[in-house]
This record gives C-alpha cells, sequence and structure tokens, in this order.
C-alpha cells in the first residue's frame, strides 16, 4: 500500500499516507505538510520512492519517513532533544524540529560535508530561523559514534543500515528513549529499541527494508 501513496503535491502526498494508515497522528501530518518536500529533493519530491542525493546517498521514501515519526511520536513532543543520523537533505531533520518545536532541538549528524552543507541551504531558505535560533544544529561527522556533545536525547533516527546494533546510540538515549534503526546487510529490518526510565533496553522488529549502508566516507562515495 505505501508504494501507492505518489501524488502531484505535498499535500496529496500526505493524505495518501494518511489514507495508507503509515501514520496516525495528528503531529505527525501536521509536521509533514508543513515541510515541503520540494525544498529538500530535486527530482520527483512527491513520487513515494527513494531519491538519489548524489555521493552514494539517498533520501527514503515518503512512507518510510512517515514510518519514522509515527514510531517516534512519543519521544517528539515539545521540548524534546533529538538526534538524526545521516541527515541527507535535511528533510526529516526539519520534519523532527517541526515537532519538538521552538523549545527543542535537533541535531543533524552527516559524514559526506557536501550533503552538510546542502541540508544547510536547504533549511536555510525553507526554515531560516531554525539554523539562528540552534533549533536545528548542523553537524559533519561520523554518525555511528553519534553525538555526545549534545547527548543524552529524548530519540534517536538512523538514515542508513547499521551492520550490527549500534550501542554508542543506545548509550546516548535518555532513559526514556527510544532508537528507530535499520539494521543488517543482506537481509535487514527496522528496529525500536527503547530505553525504559530504569535503563532496561529491549528491541521491537518492526519491518524488513533495504537501506544503503551505515559505512565509511572512501566506501560510500
Amino acid at each position: 500500500m505505501a508504494w501507492y501513496c505518489s501524488a502531484n503535491s505535498n499535500e496529496g502526498l500526505v493524505n495518501n499516507l494518511k489514507t495508507a494508515k503509515i501514520f496516525k497522528s495528528e503531529g505527525v501530518e501536521k509536521a509533514m505538510k508543513a515541510v515541503d518536500r520540494k525544498n529538500y529533493v530535486s527530482q520527483g519530491p512527491y513520487n513515494d520512492t527513494p531519491q538519489p542525493l548524489g555521493f552514494g546517498a539517498t533520501i527514503s521514501a515518503p512512507h518510510m519517513h512517515a514510518y519514522a515519526l509515527q514510531y517516534l511520536e512519543p519521544f517528539l513532543k515539545p521540548g524534546m532533544k533529538v538526534l538524526d543520523v545521516g541527515c541527507g537533505s535535511g528533510y526529516l531533520t526539519a520534519c523532527f524540529s517541526e515537532m519538538v518545536g521552538p523549545e527543542g532541538k535537533v541535531i543533524g549528524i552527516e559524514h559526506i560535508k557536501e550533503l552538510v552543507d546542502m541540508s544547510r541551504r536547504n533549511i536555510q531558505k525553507d526554515r531560516p530561523g531554525y539554523l539562528e535560533s540552534q533549533r536545528i544544529i548542523l553537524v559533519h561527522g561520523d554518525g555511528r559514534k553519534g553525538y555526545p556533545e549534545e547527548s543524552p536525547y529524548d530519540c534517536i533516527h538512523v538514515g542508513a543500515a547499521a551492520e550490527k546494533e549500534p550501542h554508542a546510540l543506545i548509550d546516548q538515549l535518555k532513559a526514556p528513549g527510544r532508537l528507530f534503526v535499520p539494521v543488517g546487510v543482506k537481509s535487514q529490518s527496522i528496529y525500536q529499541i527503547d530505553k525504559d526510565e530504569n535503563g532496561k533496553v529491549t528491541r521491537k522488529e518492526l519491518m524488513g527494508v533495504m537501506y544503503v549502508p551505515l559505512t565509511d566516507v572512501d566506501k560510500q562515495i
């Protein structure tokens, strides 16, 4: 059903995703309608398919972004802090910021400098005040290590597939907190990894996927 959500406008795309029951939250709907994908994707912004960004990177299909926002929604409340690993074009980073509001903070980390620059240009054009106010902070670095300088985080999203469970990211979650991450090499699945208020970690496999690998820059470009 998800792959049939393509449309001719951002509102149409989001409405189709809602009809397909990819998300249920009004907050997710509001954020996705506020952040127009055409400002972050140069070709086919409203097609429900992954799109190339260059440098061996892709932006995920809209239905995967909608799933991520829905599963992380309990940890995207106003004032919360988010880490977006592999922020790519900046689209989902901006959606996260819409959900956590002006009192929240989103750190987008990307290991390809040209993509960090792309994110910055896109967000500066679409949401200029978010960078100046540090509502969004973009970092050039190895997201596999997280970003301890701003930790802990209410939630962490990973936009590429880790070979194995990323313990460095789990360590940087608040208690409670949630991680949304694709894991695997030949066979991949999205995992929801929760840390409860006592620090106990539990894992739930959500769905099979196929993401680009979370890897070294020289192996990606």
